[in-house]
C-alpha cells in the first residue's frame, strides 16, 4: 500500500510521522509546539517543516511517499481542501487552502479530513475497532469529537460533517454548547464540563479532596486530578464521573439504536478513567437500549492513543489516492 506522511493538527501540538497504510506502523514521530497564536500562515510554514525534517531523517526519498494526510480540529470544505472552523485555534481559520499550501510547498498530494473522523478511521482499520464493518468511535477531550464506520466504510455525511456524535442533543433545555445549540452532549460529559463539575462542588465548599489536591488553585483542576480522587474513594468525583459516564451512555445508546454498530470506541485524554467512565456507560446501555441486540455490542477503549489521529489521516490519503 506505501508509505503515507500522516499529521494531526491540534490546538497545542502538532504531530506528524511516516506511516504504513498496509499495517499502521509509524515511523520518525516527531511532535512540537503548534503556537497557534501565531496565526495559521505561521503554523502552516510550522507544519511543512515538521513534515521535511520527518521526511528527512526517515531516509526515504521524497518520491517513495505517496501522499500526506492532514486531521484538522473543526469544520472543513473537503472539496476545495479548505478550513472552515477551527474552534481551538486562534482566528478560527475561516477559508484557508490548507490542502494546496502544504501540496505546493511539499510537492506531495494532500487530502485533509477532521480529526475526530481520523482517529475513527485509524481505530477502525488498525485498533479497537477491526474486524467489524459497522463502528462508532468517540473521542473525550476538551471538547467531543465523533465518527462512524458504516458498511466498511468512513461515514462522511453532507461535506464531511457525517458523526459529529458530541453534538447529539442530550437535554433539549440543557445548557448551551460551543458549537451554538444547547444540551448537546459535550457540554455534559466532556473534559471542559467534567473539570466545571469539580470547581463547582470545590467552591460551594462541599467535602472533597480535590480542592486539596490541588492546593486550591481551581486552575490546577482537570479529568486526571478528578480521576486520582475518584480512584481514591472520593465520593463527590466519584459522582462527577457517574454523570459524566451516564450522559455518554445516554449518546451511545442513541447511536446504538440509529446506526446499530458492532463496537463502540471511545478514546481521548478522559476516557483515561477508565471504568470509572465506561462502567456507567455499560450500565446506561443496559437500562436504556431495549430494540437492538445491545449484547452483540462491544463498548471498548481506543488502542492507538495519540497516534490514531496521524494514522487516520494517513489512511485516509491512501483511500484518496486510490480512487
Amino acid at each position: 500500500m506505501g508509505k503515507y506522511l500522516g499529521v494531526d493538527l491540534g490546538g497545542t501540538r502538532l504531530s506528524a510521522a511516516v506511516v504504513d497504510a498496509g499495517t499502521g506502523e509509524v515511523g520518525g514521530l516527531r511532535t512540537i509546539p503548534t503556537l497557534a497564536r501565531e496565526g495559521h500562515d505561521a503554523v502552516v510554514e510550522r507544519m511543512a517543516e515538521l513534515i521535511e525534517t520527518v521526511i528527512a531523517e526517515s531516509g526515504l526519498a521524497k518520491d517513495q511517499l505517496a501522499a500526506i494526510g492532514i486531521g484538522v480540529p473543526g469544520m472543513l470544505d473537503l472539496e476545495r481542501g479548505q478550513t472552515l472552523f477551527l474552534p481551538n485555534l486562534p482566528g478560527n481559520w475561516p477559508n484557508v487552502p490548507l490542502q494546496s499550501m502544504i501540496a505546493e510547498r511539499l510537492g506531495l498530494p494532500t487530502h485533509l479530513l477532521n480529526d475526530a473522523r481520523s482517529m475513527t478511521l485509524g481505530e477502525w482499520a488498525f485498533g479497537a475497532g477491526r474486524d467489524v464493518d459497522d463502528m462508532a468511535c468517540f473521542t473525550i477531550g476538551t471538547g467531543i469529537g465523533g465518527g462512524l464506520v458504516i458498511g466498511g466504510k468512513l461515514h462522511l455525511g453532507v461535506g464531511g460533517t457525517g458523526g459529529e456524535l458530541g453534538h447529539q442533543i442530550i437535554d433539549m433545555h440543557g445548557p448551551p454548547c460551543g458549537c451554538g445549540s444547547r444540551g448537546c452532549l459535550e457540554a455534559f460529559a466532556s473534559g471542559s464540563a467534567i473539570t466545571a463539575m469539580a470547581i463547582k462542588a470545590v467552591t460551594q465548599g462541599l467535602t472533597t479532596r480535590i480542592g486539596h489536591m490541588v492546593d486550591y488553585d481551581l486552575n490546577h483542576i482537570n479529568p486526571e486530578v478528578i480521576a486520582q480522587a475518584a480512584q481514591a474513594g472520593d465520593e463527590i468525583a466519584c459522582d462527577i464521573y457517574q454523570r459524566a459516564g451516564f450522559y455518554l451512555g445516554i449518546a451511545v445508546s442513541n447511536v446504538l439504536t440509529a446506526v446499530g454498530p458492532r463496537k463502540v470506541v471511545i478514546g481521548g485524554g478522559v476516557a483515561q478513567a477508565g471504568e470509572l467512565l465506561f462502567s456507567p456507560i455499560r450500565s446506561t446501555v443496559q437500562e436504556r437500549v431495549h430494540i437492538m441486540p445491545k449484547e452483540e455490542v462491544q463498548i471498548l477503549p481506543a488502542q492507538l492513543g495519540t497516534n490514531a489521529g496521524l494514522i487516520g489521516a494517513a489512511l485516509w490519503a491512501h483511500q484518496q489516492n486510490e480512487r
